[in-house]
Parts: C-alpha cells; sequence; structure tokens
C-alpha cells in the first residue's frame, strides 16, 4: 500500500461519479443517531432519577463507571470482532445488544437499587462500543482518504442530533406524563433501531461487490491505489501486532480527550441544575443548543482537512492545523463556571462541544490514515477503551468530590477539560512529528 500525498492527488484526480457511498453514509449517521440518543437519555434524567432513586453524586457517578467500563471492554473486543467478521455482522450484533439493554432501563424501580441501574448501563455501554469501530471501518471502505474526516464528520453529527434529540424526548415525556413516566424515554429508540437492522442488512455490502456501484464510482474510491480486493483484506492483523508502533500510541493518546466529551454529556445536567437551579424545560432548552453547536462542530471540523488538504497542504499539516483549531475552541470552556448567568455558560459549553466533535473527526480519520484497513478498528476501539478509562477517572474523581467539597470541583473539571486538548496535541506531535503511515506488512510507507 502507498500513501499518496495531495500533490498526487490532484494529479490522478477522478471524477466522482455515482454517489451511492452517501447512502452508506446515512445509514451510518442513523445508526450513530439512535445510539447517542440511547446514551444521552440518563444525563438530562439524571436530576430527575437522583431524586426518584435517592442517589449521591458517587452513586451517580458509579452508573457512569459502570457504563464506562463496558465500552472500554466493548471497545477492544468489538474492534476486533469486526475486523475478523466485517461491518455488516458486527454492526447488526451492536445494536441488537444496546437497544436491549437500552429498553431494560424502563423495568428499573428504587427497589432493584444501584446495582440494577449499574447492570442496565453496563450492557448499554458493551454494545454501543461496537458503532465507531463499525462506522470508521466502513467510511475506510468507501471513501478516499481526502474525503474520509468529511464523511466522518457527516456520520459523527449523528451523535449530536441523537443527544440533541434525546432532551426534546425527555422534556416534552416528562411534561406530559409528569415524573413517573421517566422509564418511557428509554422505549422511545427500540422501534428505531429494528427498521436500523433492516435497512442495514438490506443495502450494506463492500463497494466492490455491491451491484448499485459503478465502475466510475468504484474507481472514485479507490483512487488512492488501496486495492479492496488485495491482500491487505485477506490478511488479518492481530492488534498485538499493531499495539506498540509509534502510530497507535498517538492515536490512544488523542482519544484520551473522549473523557471530557463524557463529563460534557453526562455532568452538563447536573452542573446546570445545580449552579443555576435550571428546571426540565430550561435544562432541555440547554442541551439542545449544546448538541446544535456540537453538530455544526462535527461537519465543520471534518470539512476543515478537506479545506487545507485541498489547498495543498499534506495530510500531516492538514490534519494537525484542523485539531490545533478544534483544542482552541474548547479551551475557554472554564469559564462557564465563572458566570452567574446560565445561557453564557450554556454557549461556553456549546462551543466547546462544538469543539470536541470537530476533533473527533478528525482524530477517527487520523486513525484511517495511518493503518491499513484491516487493522483500523481494532486500533480504534483501543483508543476508544482509553477514551472510555479516562471517563471513568473523571466520574470517580468529580463524583467523591462534588459530595465532599461541592460546586467547586466543577471549576477545577473545566479548567482541566479546557487545557487538556491543547496539551495532548503537543504530546501526539513528538510522537509522531510526521505522518508515516503503516502498510499491511507494518511497514512505514511515506
Amino acid at each position: 500500500m502507498s500513501v499518496v500525498q495531495p500533490q498526487q492527488l490532484q494529479e490522478k484526480e477522478v471524477k466522482p461519479a455515482g454517489r451511492y457511498r452517501y447512502r452508506i453514509l446515512a445509514l451510518l449517521f442513523m445508526a450513530t443517531t439512535i445510539n447517542y440518543m440511547d446514551r444521552s437519555i440518563i444525563g438530562v434524567l439524571a436530576p430527575t432519577l437522583e431524586k426518584v432513586f435517592a442517589w449521591s453524586k458517587s452513586d451517580y457517578a458509579s452508573i457512569n463507571v459502570a457504563f464506562k467500563m463496558a465500552y472500554a471492554v466493548g471497545m477492544i473486543s468489538m474492534g476486533t470482532i469486526i475486523d475478523r467478521f466485517g461491518t455488516r455482522i458486527g454492526y447488526t450484533i451492536a445494536i441488537g445488544i444496546w437497544s436491549i439493554f437500552g429498553m431494560f432501563h424502563a423495568l428499573l424501580r428504587p427497589s432493584f437499587g444501584l446495582i440494577g441501574f449499574m447492570a442496565a448501563r453496563f450492557g448499554l455501554g458493551f454494545g454501543e462500543a461496537g458503532n465507531f469501530p463499525a462506522a470508521i471501518k466502513t467510511v475506510a471502505e468507501w471513501f478516499p482518504k481526502k474525503d474520509r474526516a468529511f464523511a466522518t464528520g457527516i456520520f459523527n453529527a449523528g451523535s449530536n442530533v441523537g443527544a440533541f434529540l434525546a432532551p426534546i424526548a425527555v422534556t416534552t415525556i416528562l411534561t406530559v406524563g409528569g415524573t413517573q413516566s421517566w422509564p418511557f424515554t428509554f422505549l422511545i429508540t427500540g422501534v428505531f433501531s429494528g427498521i436500523w437492522v433492516l435497512l442495514w442488512l438490506k443495502f450494506y455490502k463492500k463497494p466492490e461487490q455491491h451491484p448499485s456501484v459503478s465502475e466510475e464510482e468504484l474507481k472514485y474510491i479507490q483512487q488512492d491505489g488501496e486495492e479492496i480486493n488485495s491482500e491487505e483484506e485477506e490478511v488479518k492483523i492481530p492488534l498485538k501486532k499493531v499495539l506498540f508502533k509509534k502510530q497507535t500510541i498517538a492515536f490512544t493518546i488523542g482519544k484520551l480527550t473522549d473523557g471530557v466529551w463524557y463529563f460534557f454529556m453526562f455532568w452538563s445536567g447536573m452542573f446546570f441544575t445545580d449552579r443555576f437551579g435550571m428546571s426540565i424545560k430550561e435544562l432541555g432548552a440547554a442541551y439542545a443548543v449544546m448538541y446544535l453547536i456540537a453538530d455544526l462542530g462535527s461537519i465543520g471540523g471534518g470539512y476543515l482537512s478537506k479545506f487545507f488538504i485541498n489547498k495543498g497542504y499534506s495530510l500531516n499539516v492538514a490534519r494537525k492545523l484542523s485539531l490545533l483549531i478544534c483544542a482552541l475552541a474548547v479551551f475557554p470552556v472554564f469559564t462557564a463556571t465563572l458566570t452567574n448567568n446560565p445561557y453564557i455558560a450554556a454557549c461556553f459549553i456549546a462551543l466547546a462541544s462544538g469543539g470536541h466533535q470537530a476533533w473527533s473527526a478528525n482524530m477517527f480519520t487520523v486513525s484511517s490514515d495511518l493503518f491499513p484497513k484491516s487493522a483500523t478498528a481494532s486500533v480504534v476501539g483501543l483508543g476508544g477503551m482509553f477514551g472510555a478509562l479516562s471517563g471513568m477517572l473523571i466520574d470517580i474523581i468529580l463524583g467523591q468530590n462534588l459530595d465532599s467539597t461541592g460546586q467547586e470541583a466543577y471549576f477545577w473539571m473545566f479548567l482541566v477539560a479546557g487545557c487538556s486538548y491543547i496539551s495532548i496535541l503537543f504530546i501526539m506531535h513528538l510522537i509522531v512529528p510526521k505522518y508515516k503511515a503503516l502498510d499491511n506488512q507494518l511497514h512505514e510507507v511515506e
């Protein structure tokens, strides 16, 4: 496999005839929307459930830890399974697991105790871990390198759409049915998941096997010179072979920022309620703004890399410059704790959420830039595992400090969140100062 530089891409540009790849991308967007709607519901419901189940902040942290522990285990195992058996089967298994456990939340009552919710979140986390390894691998199969960040940004925008829909659904159900209607909020994605599985099994095949993909579109997809039926696809690369490569280490460190995103997702509701005394309707509006900006950030972040590549920058410069812009957008988030205006605080968190999602779109693309397709899902799973572990650490520390010291803990957490992206990007650059991709034999190529 050879890495094609932007100048070479421009010389051998292939007209993007055919659009079937965007139907596949639409399915990835739908799955990611369902995924994030399932996981985000508890963040909006947290202040309500805190009263219904009499949780302390440490109890709520434990529930989030259970989710992320399973997500970490699921990331590494699901990534390996998807690389071995392919996205068609792996994706179907993943969404089946997370949908069953998502709906299981509706059966929980205070008599189940803390363990019941932890078990439900554990199952949900394990299943949801399959989404991103499968989606990133699918993008690598269906899009050339210069389009992958943009395609990733589009499907990753589904995470924000799902998170945007979650507060709308929760506030509507609780407004109409009252607090006791909270179980219904966990049932609304089950039907969507069933429809998605049917569409996925009906329409998904690899591009070179798909009867609806024209010869011209296939040529466009394969313009980087990667032969999909080549030895690269036939050889299964065990994760242990890439585990200590500097490319793997850099990507994994970059994914530690997932812990910050989990903090925004699962703790913002608590922050707004504790700091400003927001009602459920106000909280829903704050979340809606937050995820709308995050959605724009996801798509815009994916476009950034494409913009810089089209301007003639190398992949190395385009990706890192995009990541720097994203990191700068997250930096001022700590000021959310310094204002007495909840809407100003919401805007700072929204800007940081957009910055993270733009960062995430580019980080996912880094994995398909640097690794052969047969290892991409495994590496994404490894990075996601460490991201989940960082989220677990945040939950444990933040929950304990909120119970012991009160709201002051929010300031320090937001400050760490704001500084982490710039620091991590600097470390990544030290590890991988130049883009040197690994071929199927794990040799570095220019």
